[in-house]
């Protein structure tokens, strides 16, 4: 199951314009839980040289809205979220680790921790909240 949850959610990534401008990867997606990836370059930081917060942002919203989406079915969007941006992000990766919190029929609630990854360490840069809402009453998943 969590194979097809994947290339699922690999397939609706693919077909978000934002996501391939990003080059946003989703490297585990499983019922409850999404992890999105994105290699960090010059193009995506401030003035500081630090990642820019609209991207941590556009990662932590969306692996919450996946993960949210692996409990509610495909058609998800997010109803509100925030984010605390606890550390500068800079280093070669980011990585969107969202999980479910609680869900019902119609919504879930969502936590996202975001991290920065060299080649030993991980950093928690921005941590995220959110609740995702079905478009319909239907579960596809």
């Amino acid at each position: 199951m969590s194979d097809d949850l994947t290339a699922i959610g690999q397939q609706i990534l693919a077909s978000q314009p934002f996501s391939q401008l990003l080059k946003a990867q989703i490297s585990e997606f499983r019922q409850g839980y999404a992890e999105l990836r994105l290699k960090i370059n010059p193009e995506l930081t401030q003035q500081f040289g630090f990642v820019h917060g609209g991207v941590l942002s556009y990662a932590a919203d969306n692996a919450i809205t996946f993960a949210g989406g692996s409990v509610l079915g495909l058609e998800v969007v997010t109803a509100e979220y925030k984010i605390n941006y606890v550390k500068p992000a800079q280093d070669q990766e980011l990585i969107a680790r969202a999980s479910v919190l609680s869900s019902g029929s119609r919504q879930a609630v969502c936590q996202c921790l975001v991290y920065c990854q060299d080649e030993q360490n991980e950093t928690l840069v921005a941590v995220a909240q959110g609740t995702i809402m079905t478009l319909s009453s239907k579960r596809s998943l």
